[in-house]
């Protein structure tokens, strides 16, 4: 598709998906064709979590960027679909980490398989996404994604050595979000601009684009595990704070609410258990102190920082889907 001048139809996050859909079925291709493992139970757990619904914002992203700067050719459709191998291969271990028995309203490979062959299909795909980004003999490329991946790694321990503990400063959640969301988010928008072969402040400016972006999408999320509709978005609410996790919208709370209710929280987190009657209290003091309403402005302060850097470019059909989808990272609920 061309980069082309800007056009009317972009205006919903269904437009774009409808605009990309075959730039999308080309990295829904390479998907298929790269699970080519000889072991069959390697090919089975990842098409369970890789065809569970995900709607390949990453790939998408990668794609749209490229397009951004002009690119013409079909290499991102194979680096899309690496870049969702790394992102399944996180959701593989993540679950076996969170001990999560449901992902996209689906049994999850751990409760499937068990935990250790959920461990070593991510591995696969880490490995196997890594051998063919070599192929591209990109350093560029290269560097990228290995920082990407080095961070993730980063982030998922330094989210593990705060969890069950409320006093967490928000600057450690914000680094957590960064390292294990935002990280590979940035690498995919980088990477269409590096395959593009753009200047180099474009393809920071892309990087800068995907971070802002990613750290909105996740505190967006973490706000959804205590507003959302469990069977639409196959998530449970409080379902976070029952892992001990703390995230933005309890933070608030915590730096807000009474002492009793802090120590019932704190509680709850180091337990690991919630009442319905516990989450009813939660919610209801989230609500008095705007915990909610506090988490959503920041994660639109970033979606604002995200859009200033598409400036840098051409009004374009690819830049209006950029726009879009940044918008759609923190309105998925409705």
């Amino acid at each position: 598709m061309s980069n082309g001048p800007i056009t009317s139809t972009i205006h919903t996050m269904a437009d774009v998906w409808e605009a990309y859909r075959d730039e999308l079925d080309g990295v829904e291709r390479q998907i298929r064709e790269n699970l080519d493992s000889s072991v069959t139970l390697v090919n089975t757990v990842a098409a369970h979590i890789l065809s569970s619904g995900g709607k390949r914002v990453r790939p998408l992203l990668l794609l749209l960027s490229a397009r951004l700067c002009g690119y013409g050719g079909r290499d991102h459709h194979q680096l899309g679909s690496l870049i969702e191998f790394i992102h399944t291969a996180t959701l593989l271990h993540d679950d076996v980490v969170d001990e999560a028995d449901i992902r996209r309203g689906r049994r999850t490979a751990r409760k499937v398989w068990g935990n250790q062959i959920s461990i070593l299909v991510g591995d696969y795909l880490y490995s196997k996404a890594m051998a063919q980004v070599v192929e591209f003999r990109s350093q560029g490329i290269n560097e990228v994604l290995a920082e990407a991946c080095t961070k993730m790694a980063e982030g998922e321990v330094l989210q593990l050595y705060y969890n069950g503990n409320p006093a967490m400063p928000e600057a450690d959640y914000v680094k957590i979000v960064e390292h294990k969301t935002a990280g590979l988010i940035a690498a995919a928008c980088r990477m269409g601009g590096i395959i593009a072969e753009a200047a180099e402040d474009k393809q920071e400016a892309l990087f800068r684009f995907g971070q802002y972006l990613g750290i909105a999408f996740q505190v967006a999320d973490d706000t959804l595990d205590y507003t959302a509709n469990g069977e639409r978005l196959g998530k449970t609410l409080g379902q976070d704070l029952r892992q001990g996790k703390a995230t933005l919208p309890l933070l608030h709370l915590l730096q807000h609410c009474s002492e009793p209710d802090r120590r019932m929280i704190t509680d709850r987190m180091e337990t690991r258990t919630l009442s319905e009657a516990d989450l009813d209290r939660i919610l209801s003091l989230m609500a008095e102190f705007g915990s909610i309403i506090y988490a959503m402005d920041r994660a639109r302060t970033y979606i604002a920082a995200a859009q200033h850097e598409l400036e840098l470019f051409e009004d374009s059909t690819a830049r209006r889907a950029l726009a879009v989808a940044a918008d759609y990272m923190i309105t998925r609920d409705r």
